[in-house]
């Protein structure tokens, strides 16, 4: 028996971030930007997030790998979408703090001309990401809502970039799941694809309800900090999301069954079946 921290006192122990905070970040509520760069192993995160992230693992303890297969799931797709696709055009909306392997890094890095908006409407990400981003003037960053697409795809610095006429791709990753039912997720997720001229492509991924006990567990928890009462939907509610799309192969499948890299994160792990996500393409 040691006398060694437990999960909640080494997540809570130290006040990361702390020095750059802007004005208007509230620290003592939980962010979905800052629990998920806490999970990323990222340090602008803050007392109140790490003591939700410790409620979490102490469910499931995976929970923390969800995150980061949802990064290597939407690293993938980005390298298909602009390597195999195509596509030089990319609005990722709730894209959280920056953190290695952004989204405008691996699309460069494949196509140097991609370019790249940046939607989120929390501050603190929007002061870290337009830092990040000053001196690339094929990327920007707009603080926006997803429940407010005209202020997103009527924003001088997306009508800049992002010829709306020519395909482009919008990635949703983990941003519906914090909608609530009266919210209308599918009808949001119906706007942007709407918005998509043909060749156009959606991304979507999102923590899913595979019928395992845990998965409501950690649902709950999610709810108690404040992130969301239905996190967790189905498969075919999430399926929904892609009406009128073409799916990409292999479809909307566990992160661990897409196109799975050599850095994919325990790939053989069951907890992976509690986060999906698939990419479409608009005919």
């Amino acid at each position: 028996m040691t006398d060694s921290p437990g999960p909640l006192q080494r997540l809570v122990g130290s006040e990361a971030g702390a020095d750059h905070v802007p004005a208007e970040v509230n620290t003592e509520k939980v962010s979905i930007a800052r629990i998920y760069d806490f999970a990323l192993g990222g340090k602008d995160n803050f007392a109140v997030d790490r003591a939700a992230a410790a409620a979490m693992t102490e469910v499931v303890p995976e929970a923390m790998l969800l995150a980061k297969a949802n990064r290597h799931f939407l690293r993938q797709a980005v390298r298909y979408l602009v390597g195999e696709a195509g596509i030089r055009q990319i609005v990722d909306i709730g894209s959280g703090l920056p953190t290695a392997g952004n989204v405008h890094e691996i699309a460069q890095e494949v196509a140097p001309e991609t370019r790249v908006v940046y939607v989120d409407n929390d501050p603190i990400v929007l002061a870290h990401g337009r830092a990040l981003l000053a001196s690339n003037d094929r990327t920007a960053f707009l603080k926006a809502d997803l429940r407010e697409p005209e202020a997103i795809f009527g924003h001088p610095d997306t009508e800049r970039l992002i010829d709306q006429s020519e395909p482009f791709a919008v990635l949703l990753g983990g941003i519906l799941m914090h909608l609530e039912d009266e919210e209308d997720p599918e009808g949001v997720a119906a706007g942007i694809r709407d918005r998509l001229p043909s060749g156009g492509f959606l991304l979507v991924s999102n923590t899913c309800d595979n019928g395992e006990p845990r998965a409501m567990e950690l649902s709950q928890v999610f709810a108690d900090s404040g992130m969301g009462t239905r996190c967790f939907r189905t498969w075919d509610e999430q399926i929904r999301y892609f009406d009128g799309l073409e799916l990409v192969d292999p479809g909307l499948v566990p992160h661990n069954e897409w196109r799975v890299g050599p850095d994919m994160p325990e790939p053989n792990s069951p907890a992976h079946a509690m986060h999906i996500g698939g990419v479409g393409r608009k005919p």
